[in-house]
This record gives structure tokens, sequence and C-alpha cells, in this order.
């Protein structure tokens, strides 16, 4: 699989996937009545980049945007939302674009990533995302209306970026290790 920068021909396909995610009201907060323009506006002009996944045929099986979550002060901490096609799915794309995302998040000079509305009968997403490092830090009673269904909880999902564990201990390991320093008065000499 390969992971790009969207481009303008791959809107219809794109299209498509973003179409049956959110007409379906299960995961996504968008009215499912959504036109196509409205859908091109939040996945493609908000986003500071969008991002297509294709398998080994060409065919798109997965898109994912990244953005800033909050202006200003905030925005060291950015947000994604991805969809992958029906057919594709539980053959790793998600996983695969999230990797994809901390990456380019990192490279775009973002130090977190937040989800904001994670819904909690979700349960594949949850699995997923927690698998790749990120924590649930909130817990939104009855925040999500699924289409047809009653309020289920949504989850706010986070992960550190700035300093990879494995960069990190190599830091560690070849810094210099400070001499002790005496506690309380210095000894006479």
């Amino acid at each position: 699989m390969q992971i790009r920068p969207y481009q303008i021909y791959d809107w219809p396909a794109v299209w498509r996937m973003l179409e049956a995610v959110f007409r379906a009201g299960q995961t996504y907060a968008f009215d499912p009545k959504i036109s196509e323009q409205q859908a091109q506006h939040i996945w493609l002009e908000l986003p500071q980049v969008t991002y297509v996944a294709e398998n080994e045929t060409g065919e798109l099986v997965g898109t994912y945007y990244l953005k800033p979550n909050q202006p200003a002060l905030g925005s060291h901490v950015c947000n994604c939302g991805y969809i992958v096609s029906e057919h594709a799915r539980g053959q790793g794309v998600a996983s695969q674009m999230c990797l994809h995302s901390q990456k380019r998040a990192r490279e775009l000079g973002f130090s977190a990533m937040q989800y904001n509305l994670v819904v909690a009968s979700n349960e594949v997403a949850v699995h997923t995302w927690e698998k790749h490092g990120f924590q649930i830090v909130g817990r939104l009673p009855k925040a999500f209306k699924p289409l047809n269904a009653d309020y289920v909880d949504a989850l706010v999902m986070y992960k550190w970026l700035a300093e990879p564990a494995a960069q990190k201990e190599a830091v560690t390991e070849s810094a210099p290790k400070p001499e002790p320093k005496p506690y309380g008065k210095t000894p006479h000499v």
C-alpha cells in the first residue's frame, strides 16, 4: 500500500468513501445529508494536508486529513480524520494511515495529536488508536447521536508526539551523566 498526498483527480473516489461513511451516521458527527461541496470543504480545504492510501492496483482504499486542532496557542496539537473504504476494512489500512499521519505531523512541527470525538461504540477504531499509543483522556457522556440509534459516549484520545520513545532513549544514553550534587551544606575544606 502507498500513502500519498491527495490529488484533484482523486476526488471521485474520496467522495465515494466519505459519502458512504457520512451517510451512515455512525462514526462522524457530520450531517448525513451533507452535500458533496460541504464534504470537499471539510476534507480538503480546512485541513493543512490530505492524503490517500492506494492498494497495489492503484485503487484508493483510504484517506485522512491533518490539521491544527486549535488556532494559535493550541496549534502545536494536530487533529486527524480517517476513513477506510468499506471493502478494505480489516486489512490494516487505518493502522498504516495512523502511523503515516504521526510521522507527517512530526515533520510538520506538531507536538501532539488529538482525536476529539471517537465514538465509544466504534471499538475497532478505539482499539486501533490505543494500539498506536493513543490514550483516552476524556469520556463525553452521550455526546454522539448515531443515526437511528440512542446516544453513545464519545472519547477524546491523545498522544504526545514531540519526542518518540526510541529517540528519547538514544538521547538519554548518549547524554553525559551530570555529577551528583551534594545536598545540604557544602563541607568545609
